[in-house]
């Protein structure tokens, strides 16, 4: 400090292992600086911040680790007008020897992700779900203990989720929200007092009541599933009593009816929808057999069992995830290993196992460009996995601490802000949000 006209300045030979950032500030008038044979390893970003009269710097002789500290360092290098002599990383591996004036920024993957909890509502929950409606995105929660679905809306004045309504019945373990031509129904599951559809009033402001669901075939329901085949609305409930069948239901223009009675007494446990090869498929998850695959048939606007997925005794539930045009599936186990599974072209295959135990949700959720897996466990910590393009599988990626948690659902706010919101049978429900961090800054 107070050399404002110091014009050379050697710090050679003098075994410095770090430097702060701001050792050179006020130096106005510094023309040629030489770090040269230290112990250097990194340099602090800015360090050259306000040297305007900068035209030689020497760094030779330095260990340079060329990690996303550095990052910095070789943008200055391609932008300086000053004269550095050529610099070499010693680290990490895949750099060492490698002109540090010959990296470019883009070599560098520097942003990493991780979820941190945003909002805590205090209140147990089961399902989770999100869906677009008046030009707004909302989430609806079901609450077994109290009997309710809560929905949330966004509020963008005080930047969190807040209660705009709700649903009141009893022991409701889904609401599954299903909006037809910007109208807005609601199917909410029971294990008690029979489900029931509702219709948003947008003129009284209010849910209504406008159909029940046979509750001789719908007696213990534990998922739906929502899905449109052709022009055609369609949901299918997962019963899970001994005596109740998995029935897929269809909107005929004035509300939903029975369209065709699936799994008759095998206690089915999950539902999911999705299309292989371009064709709709279910895959129906039970406590009494393996997982069994439906594909539907164009001249009977049918569901037709396919197949079972072998060695996957005890699957809870089964969700599925693309990556580009491969699909895959993760299948929940409470004891035993949970799975990944890849379509082979005739069959799914094994991928990947992780251990389980206590877990009644596996949720694979993509945020952004980045594919997750989501591992719930009643018993330890929720295992968040990220897929690695490179080794084609998922890796560990961060724990989250959620009470028995029961799903996991990915939302969206103004296509810039996402969140994760985490159901917890015994605990409060949380909200993480999904931040990028930049490890160069």
């Amino acid at each position: 400090m107070g050399l404002p006209h110091l014009e050379y300045l050697f710090i050679e030979n003098n075994n410095i292992k770090s430097i702060s950032r701001n050792t050179f500030r006020g130096l106005k008038s510094l023309i040629h600086l030489s770090l040269a044979n230290n112990n250097l390893q990194s340099l602090p970003k800015d360090i050259f911040k306000g040297l305007d009269s900068l035209t030689n710097v020497d760094l030779r002789g330095n260990a340079f680790n060329c990690d996303c500290k550095l990052k910095w360092l070789v943008e200055w290098l391609g932008s300086t007008n000053a004269t550095v002599e050529d610099i070499y990383c010693e680290s990490p591996a895949e750099y060492k020897k490698r002109k540090i004036n010959s990296l470019s920024p883009e070599e560098f993957d520097c942003f990493i992700t991780e979820f941190v909890v945003y909002q805590s509502l205090p209140y147990q929950s089961l399902s989770v779900d999100t869906f677009s409606y008046m030009n707004d995105e909302h989430v609806v929660i079901a609450q077994p203990f109290t009997g309710k679905c809560i929905f949330l809306e966004w509020d963008h004045v005080e930047v969190m989720f807040r209660n705009y309504d709700n649903i009141t019945g009893t022991s409701t373990v889904v609401c599954k929200p299903i909006v037809i031509e910007s109208q807005l129904y609601v199917i909410v599951a029971q294990l008690f007092g029979g489900s029931h559809i509702y219709k948003r009033d947008i003129f009284a402001n209010k849910f209504i009541k406008i159909q029940d669901i046979e509750i001789l075939k719908i007696r213990k329901p534990n998922d739906i599933e929502t899905f449109r085949i052709a022009e055609d609305w369609y949901f299918v409930v997962a019963d899970s009593s001994k005596a109740g069948f998995t029935t897929v239901y269809k909107w005929n223009g004035n509300g939903f009816y029975s369209h065709q009675s699936l799994h008759a007494w095998y206690r089915d446990t999950d539902v999911e929808y999705l299309e292989i090869s371009g064709k709709p498929h279910l895959i129906l998850s039970s406590s009494s057999q393996r997982p069994v695959i439906y594909q539907w048939n164009k001249g009977t606007n049918e569901f037709v069992k396919r197949f079972d997925i072998q060695d996957m005794e005890d699957a809870y539930a089964v969700k599925h995830f693309k990556v580009k045009e491969d699909v895959y599936i993760c299948l929940t186990r409470f004891i035993g290993d949970s799975k990944v599974m890849k379509w082979g072209g005739s069959a799914f295959l094994d991928l990947q196992r992780m251990p389980s135990r206590g877990s009644m949700v596996f949720q694979p959720l993509q945020i952004s460009n980045y594919q997750y897996a989501i591992l719930g466990s009643d018993y330890s910590f929720t295992q968040v996995y990220y897929w690695d393009a490179e080794k084609a599988k998922f890796v560990k990626f961060q724990e989250l601490n959620v009470q028995a948690p029961r799903s996991f659902i990915h939302v969206s706010i103004d296509k810039s802000i996402d969140f994760l919101f985490a159901s917890s049978f015994k605990g409060t429900t949380l909200i993480y949000k999904h931040v990028r961090v930049d490890l160069s800054a």
